[in-house]
């Protein structure tokens, strides 16, 4: 497959066609065939699984700027940068080198266009072709919906930009950008079966759901609302619903078969120069952690302590979010004592998803970078909470009440899950309650909270403080992560939130010294 794409991993930073193998462009889109085209849209999506993009890179800008996760053990500069809001255009995750993740993006981009290019230039039965194309149109979508909540205007490359003009591209208003994300999923909506063979495949149930929360970011509430629905009364056809065990979503066996995650990105766990694996398992374990067979993790990304001490502990998705004891030297060791046994840990709760998920796989190595995972994009848990948050916006209080106690109901039921370093079972509990007769602003607060809550750590808190504008309150003086971190954890004093510049990222300066033409965003 390498070969076939050879001319598609060429990134934006870097645009000089210098094609890996002996296939040139004008050789290549010479004579083309379907398998060709299924080439470059496998190319855009194995992209996907590069540590730039949700393994690493891309994944600790979204983690660290939201107020769920502080800085743990770290030497780098970058990640405590996006943590305390002090990011420089220079940044180290975003800018500067290979390890960063603009180019990676641009990268599953360029696949995609060549994919939709080719795809124009053969011959065949069109539905075929359409579904072959819609996956590399939901690729672009999928990716350009990342650049633009980050970056705001961004250069806007499609199959049809030349490389002369893409190397010098201004960037393309939001709202254009959003314009060409919408057709793009609607295209994949209309083009995609109803169900795939795996839920790392796009079905037509992926492309509605991201329509609905592209929709929602917009603040679009009626179509957000339109959308969702769409998807809840066809639930049967699209072959979704709800985990009954929370617990199960993160179970790398179980979540296989699982009817609620509607479009992931599957993790082979193994590595070309490092860069194919799953970190999230070893930046979220704990040092010198043995209950999970990874010999632990490094205890970077760690949860600010407020996050955990102010989680309902009747919840039992605080119970599968949080790892509160580890074993060490064969005993169990509460958080508070973590440090006793490696000086390197952290003493504070550490994330359990994505250890857990990866203890479930054959014997890992390299801390569980190994793991073949799946990560989550969407599930049908979030398709439900969009709806009820847009049915709430347009007064439709019946459905917003009936799709959110879903996901109550589901997280009220207790489950199989891993206390003390072993499974236990947990009783059903009275939390979280339903949602019933709050006001319209007392409803949007909550389901805010409750997908703080229901999605902990999947990469989606800081777009919801985005959309929704709550830094000035998330990271103020009584938020969850107000402390600042330093070099070998947390410490006093304030984050240096900026609400007229830190709703958006730097353009990377690199970018901006290879093309005269982008502009920096306001405060960097």
């Amino acid at each position: 497959m390498l070969l076939l794409i050879g001319i598609s991993i060429t990134g934006c930073s870097d645009l000089e066609e210098n094609p890996i193998t002996q296939l040139s462009p004008d050789s290549y889109f010479g004579d083309l065939s379907l398998e060709q085209v299924e080439g470059f849209v496998a190319g855009s999506y194995a992209h996907m699984h590069h540590r730039n993009f949700m393994s690493r890179e891309m994944t600790q800008a979204l983690m660290f700027r939201s107020d769920m996760m502080a800085i743990g053990r770290t030497g780098q500069q970058a990640r405590i940068d996006h943590d305390n809001f002090t990011v420089s255009a220079d940044n180290g995750l975003i800018s500067g080198g290979s390890n960063v993740y603009w180019p990676k993006v641009y990268q599953i981009i360029r696949a995609a266009n060549d994919a939709v290019r080719s795809g124009t230039a053969i011959e065949g039965d069109q539905a075929t072709i359409n579904e072959v194309v819609a996956r590399a149109r939901f690729a672009r979508a999928f990716s350009y919906f990342h650049l633009v909540r980050q970056f705001g205007a961004i250069p806007y490359l499609d199959d049809t930009t030349p490389l002369s003009e893409a190397t010098v591209a201004e960037r393309t208003p939001v709202e254009t950008v959003y314009e060409n994300i919408i057709a793009d999923l609607q295209f994949a909506k209309d083009n995609l079966p109803n169900t795939q063979a795996s839920r790392a495949i796009p079905a037509k149930s992926a492309a509605s759901a991201y329509l609905a929360l592209v929709h929602l970011t917009r603040e679009n509430w009626q179509l957000a609302y339109n959308e969702a629905k769409e998807i809840i009364d066809n639930e049967g056809v699209y072959n979704l619903g709800l985990e009954p065990n929370f617990q199960d979503l993160f179970d790398a066996v179980k979540n296989d078969a699982s009817l609620e995650p509607i479009f992931m990105l599957d993790f082979t766990g193994t590595s070309n120069g490092d860069q194919g694996r799953d970190y999230q398992v070893a930046f979220t374990g704990i040092r010198s952690d043995d209950q999970y067979g990874l010999n632990g993790g490094w205890s970077v990304e760690v949860p600010a302590l407020k996050v955990y001490t102010t989680w309902d502990a009747a919840d039992y998705r605080r119970l599968v979010t949080f790892d509160a004891t580890a074993v060490q030297d064969g005993n169990v060791v509460p958080y508070t004592n973590f440090t006793d046994a490696d000086g390197r840990a952290v003493n504070r709760p550490h994330v359990a998803k994505y250890t857990r998920m990866a203890s479930k796989l054959p014997t890992q190595d390299n801390n569980g970078r190994s793991s073949h995972s799946n990560y989550m994009m969407i599930r049908y848990a979030e398709v439900l909470m969009i709806g009820a948050e847009a049915a709430n916006e347009i007064g439709q209080t019946g459905d917003a009440e009936l799709w959110v106690n879903r996901v109550m109901a589901r997280a009220r039921a207790g489950g199989i899950s891993w206390v003390n370093g072993a499974p236990a079972t947990i009783a059903a509990s009275a939390v979280p309650t339903d949602f019933s007769g709050l006001s319209q602003a007392d409803f949007r607060s909550r389901i805010l909270e409750e997908r703080r809550l229901e999605f902990a750590y999947e990469m989606k808190r800081w777009y919801d403080i985005a959309r929704r504008k709550l830094g000035d309150v998330a990271f103020g003086s009584d938020g969850l992560e107000s402390e600042v971190s330093t070099e070998s954890g947390v410490g006093p004093g304030p984050k240096s939130w900026n609400s007229a510049r830190d709703y958006l990222f730097p353009i990377p300066v690199d970018e901006i010294n290879r093309n005269p033409n982008l502009i920096q965003n306001p405060g960097y």
